[in-house]
């Protein structure tokens, strides 16, 4: 069997100094290549910052975190941002689009931040991830000529730019009405069974997380259910 994804070990985070504030409680969570599962909590459950330490932008107060069988522990910040680059891709509810840039630009930008400067296979790859999410008509187009729905898609495109193995997406359907959230879901599980990207969606919406093969709750900095589901 393959090494998981991702393998969490009681991860702790505290905050403070004279006060501690523990956001993790000891957290153990495995992700397999090719999962699509979804993360839930009540506000301030720690989901948020479970995300930023498997998203290698935290570090852990204790711990271990191994991501594509590599232990970040002893990793300095060029080593994690090195394997951020090239593993993780991420999802936000606001998208962080340039709004100066077009839509293929916006795509090109983790390889072109990577790499110092655009290239012909740069773009070449932008407009077949846009033409995969439906786009090839508004490559040319400035991000905020676009609809929310569609600036959405970009955001995929661009966090599939690099070919990661795990896809981060934190409240990806949270600022758009229902249709589009369903489109946006669909377009995830569609590159989810596709190419066998491994997703971890944090959302508060019910509906959605049902249509995920697993869900995590996390109450309280701890994982108190984690359920896996059939289809």
């Amino acid at each position: 069997m393959a090494d998981p994804i991702l393998s969490v070990a009681k991860v702790v985070r505290e905050y403070g100094e004279r006060v501690r504030t523990r956001a993790l409680a000891g957290v153990d969570l495995v992700l397999e290549q090719g999962e699509f599962a979804a993360l839930m909590g009540p506000s301030g459950s720690g989901k948020s910052t479970l995300l930023n330490i498997v998203g290698l932008l935290d570090r852990p107060t204790a711990g271990r975190v191994i991501l594509a069988g590599t232990d970040t522990s002893g990793l300095d910040e060029r080593a994690l941002t090195a394997l951020r680059a090239h593993t993780l891709g991420f999802v936000f509810q606001f998208h962080h689009l340039l709004p100066a840039f077009t839509a293929v630009e916006n795509v090109m930008l983790p390889a072109w931040a990577d790499e110092g400067m655009p290239s012909r296979e740069m773009r070449a790859r932008a407009e077949e991830l846009l033409a995969a999410v439906g786009l090839s008509d508004r490559a040319g187009y400035k991000t905020n000529d676009l609809s929310g729905g569609e600036q959405q898609r970009v955001a995929i495109a661009r966090a599939l730019a690099r070919r990661p193995s795990l896809v981060l997406a934190d409240e990806p359907t949270g600022n758009l009405d229902t249709a589009s959230s369903d489109e946006i879901f669909e377009l995830m599980r569609r590159f989810n069974r596709e190419f066998g990207t491994t997703f971890l969606v944090v959302t508060h919406d019910r509906r959605i997380a049902d249509r995920c093969n697993r869900i995590i709750e996390i109450v309280d900095g701890l994982v108190k259910s984690d359920r896996v589901r059939s289809g």
